[in-house]
């Protein structure tokens, strides 16, 4: 097995592509080893001196280390884990894992439904590609909230992102939008 590695914008974050699928059902993304409970995969990975957040995509793990540890000691050590775990065809997912929806309710209303739209097209599939995701939370008083994860969560450039790219890019098409705020930990 050959697992592929990509730098993310967040310099905390390496991007793990390992040529299969991961988790075809969304994502999930784990701020500490007790999130992580639902993964066996995140729990091995947790279990590793200096990981600090793991993200699971459908094709790909996003790891993010804590400040006091070097790239150049764990990446060989995540590389072994995901090899070993992924190529014994362990799961990545427990069996009785069963997650709370983030889609749509049936009492949204409208406008949420266009952000949702827009964000789903155009923005989620370019922060896929650094290894994170924007998951749609609220829209209130014209303000929209949204959730970073990944390699998005507490990277540095995030805020940029959500304000002069996500922002314009939704007050463009709605006008009822007049501003776009992150909620949990940026």
């Amino acid at each position: 097995m050959f697992i592929q590695t990509e730098i993310t914008p967040n310099p905390a974050t390496l991007k793990f592509l390992p040529g299969q699928p991961v988790f075809p059902d969304g994502t999930l993304d784990f701020a500490s080893k007790d999130e992580a409970a639902p993964s066996p995969l995140a729990l091995r990975l947790f279990d590793l001196q200096g990981v600090s957040r793991v993200f699971l995509a459908s094709d790909y793990i996003s790891v993010s280390k804590s400040p006091d540890t070097d790239w150049s000691v764990l990446k060989p050590m995540v590389l072994a884990l995901l090899m070993d775990h992924l190529a014994t065809g362990q799961a990545v997912i427990s069996a009785s894992y069963k997650e709370d929806s983030p889609h749509q309710t049936a009492q949204e209303d409208e406008i949420s439904l266009q952000i949702r739209e827009l964000l789903d097209t155009r923005v989620r599939p370019m922060v896929a590609m650094d290894g994170g995701d924007i998951v749609f939370e609220s829209f209130e008083d014209g303000v929209v909230y949204l959730k970073m994860r990944g390699a998005c969560s507490g990277c540095p450039s995030s805020t940029a992102t959500l304000k002069s790219g996500i922002e314009n890019m939704l007050r463009h098409y709605i006008p009822e939008v007049q501003e776009v705020r992150a909620v949990g930990d940026l």
